[in-house]
């Protein structure tokens, strides 16, 4: 019974690692503050022309500040409440997943 119960508490620890890693908040953060700094570096090294196309607005540095914002917001929430895959017991109550009820 000791086997049995410590081969379901190793695939529960495989399953919250797998939730934690392909937890989408992981991509979506990651990606934004990338794109977020590769764009604020665009924004930081506009010309002249660049400023007087956008009028004198330098729309690559906001932009960029506001995915640098949006990304750290994904990647605070992911460590503040991390993905959680539920039990046994969860999945055994849910059933199908799906309610009769209409």
């Amino acid at each position: 019974m000791s086997d049995h119960q410590h081969e379901v508490e190793e695939l529960e620890r495989e399953s919250a690692t797998a939730a934690r890693l392909f937890d989408v908040r992981r991509i979506i953060g990651g990606l934004f503050v990338v794109y977020g700094v590769i764009v604020t570096i665009a924004g930081l090294t506009a010309s002249d022309a660049d400023l007087r196309k956008a009028q004198d607005i330098n729309i690559n540095l906001w932009t960029g500040l506001g995915m640098l914002a949006l990304g750290l917001f994904f990647l605070i929430w992911l460590k503040l409440r991390p993905a959680v895959p539920p039990t046994a017991a969860e999945l055994a109550d849910g059933g199908g997943g799906g309610s009769a009820e209409g």
